[in-house]
């Protein structure tokens, strides 16, 4: 490397408050490796998700002085870029991590992997100049976008004959990139095997009238992870991720440490489904997302957690603690893995607004855009597993909350009404329990509390 190049130190950033350390995940620039400003230089592994941290200038990569897995604490200095002729002579902290929705992979000729990926420099560019990014070719890793490509790709000329409209697309992509750190799920950022073909990232067709969309979980049919036997075998082997690893430690804690207990109610349901169909057009007419069954029942569970506050409580050894804030984790599935993310106050919000709330959280898992705010201070889970066609079901704890709840799927079954038998929509809720805090008698209340809400919905409620 030239002697004339000064040296500036990046150091692992603070990306949330509570966090004091971070692991490096994958490093995306080698030592020799040219480095472009808002550039990602490596992965960063947290609890529940990853973050990609950006250069702050241009420069090229020196030395990596952080390993691949290793945790490193904040503040610490992970690696060293130079800059030809700069006067700078300081450490300087990394930039926040730029928001992304898709996996690093190795870098290689006929590699797209990063294809979509654009930093917030390319989308200003693209934005001033009206640019549709998709007709740009990309010369950085994994084909992605560089600041040095939109720049040629204006000076040859071409960009006169962009779509207008395509400057309003990259305006609007623009927006989401936050000044705090965006993270993606670890699911999602992790590079390939060799020996594993990696998933695809499938976007979900836009239809106006699904079969079933009463959850949030990313798909009606879940899709498998694609796995491939070594050598014919008769058993094969899966790597164990950063996001699957922690689940396991989180669950196995849980299940150690919390005495579950647990209890199912049955629901008549029939006055809410109506309710749903009747509004449910203009709803999706005027607000843009559906208005899910998911968003009815939070409310109801709310509404019931008012009146029992204890469940909105933690275990502390030598005393519970009973939060203030209602924050709903919504147990969301994604193809190999179970995030959290979570509805901040929800007891501060009508039925319109946790359902835009419900909607906006699995666009963010979906799209790889969960910030680590978004996945911290849940006081109560609910869990959607009725959109799997379950009927019953025993949760296990989110850990270190007293409760979960489940809403299991909504069938028509005979029930006697009067002495008489009629044909309604049923579902069971399904609740387990922290036995060191709440028992049956108030768990049983809490139950009748929820039943008595979801019943009480008739064609008059309002949403807002």
């Amino acid at each position: 490397m030239s002697s004339n190049k000064t040296w500036t130190n990046v150091v692992m950033p603070q990306l949330a408050e509570s966090l004091v350390s971070a692991t490096i995940g994958k490093w995306l620039k080698k030592p020799g490796d040219p480095v472009e400003q808002y550039e990602p230089i490596c992965e960063v592994i947290t609890d529940k998700v990853n973050a990609e941290l950006p250069s702050t200038l241009d420069g090229v990569m020196g030395e990596i002085l952080a390993q691949e897995g290793e945790t490193i604490e904040v503040g610490a200095v992970i690696c060293r870029i130079g800059v030809e002729g700069a006067e700078q002579a300081h450490a300087e902290p990394a930039a926040q991590p730029e928001a992304s929705g898709s996996s690093a992979s190795g870098a290689a000729t006929a590699d797209v992997s990063q294809r979509s990926r654009y930093s917030p420099a390319v989308q200003t560019l693209a934005a001033e100049h009206g640019l549709n990014l998709s007709s740009i070719q990309g010369t950085g890793m994994g084909g992605r976008i560089t600041r040095k490509d939109v720049l040629a790709y204006i000076e040859s000329g071409v960009a006169g004959s962009q779509p207008a409209a395509s400057a309003q697309q990259v305006s609007s992509s623009q927006r989401q990139v936050q000044t705090e750190p965006v993270v993606h799920t670890q699911s999602q950022t992790q590079a390939a095997p060799s020996h594993v073909a990696a998933i695809p990232v499938v976007q979900q067709p836009q239809v106006n009238e699904p079969v079933r969309h009463s959850g949030i979980h990313l798909s009606d049919t879940p899709k498998l992870p694609t796995i491939e036997v070594e050598g014919g075998q008769a058993e094969h082997y899966i790597d164990i991720t950063p996001i699957r690893n922690t689940i396991a430690t989180k669950m196995r804690q849980s299940v150690s440490e919390i005495p579950h207990g647990w209890m199912m109610i049955e629901v008549d349901v029939t006055n809410l489904v109506q309710l749903r169909n009747k509004l449910k057009n203009d709803f999706k007419t005027k607000e843009g997302v559906n208005l899910t069954y998911l968003a009815f029942m939070i409310k109801a569970v709310v509404n019931a957690i008012k009146d029992y506050p204890i469940m909105n409580s933690v275990w502390a050894v030598d005393k519970i603690i009973v939060k203030r804030d209602i924050n709903i984790s919504l147990a969301v599935g994604t193809d190999d893995s179970v995030l959290t993310p979570v509805i901040k106050k929800a007891d501060q919000k009508n039925i319109a607004g946790l359902a835009r709330e419900v909607e906006e959280l699995a666009r963010k898992t979906r799209e790889g855009k969960l910030k680590l705010d978004d996945m911290q201070g849940g006081t109560f889970t609910v869990n959607n597993t009725g959109s799997f066609g379950s009927i019953l079901s025993q949760p296990i704890i989110n850990y270190p909350q007293a409760a979960i709840l489940t809403f299991e799927s909504i069938v028509k079954r005979p029930v006697v009404i009067n002495d008489m038998i009629g044909v309604r929509s049923m579902a069971n809720f399904c609740l387990s329990l922290d036995h060191r805090i709440l028992d049956g008698v108030i768990c049983g209340r809490f139950m009748q509390r929820v039943k008595d809400n979801i019943e009480a919905y008739s064609l008059d409620t309002q949403v807002y």
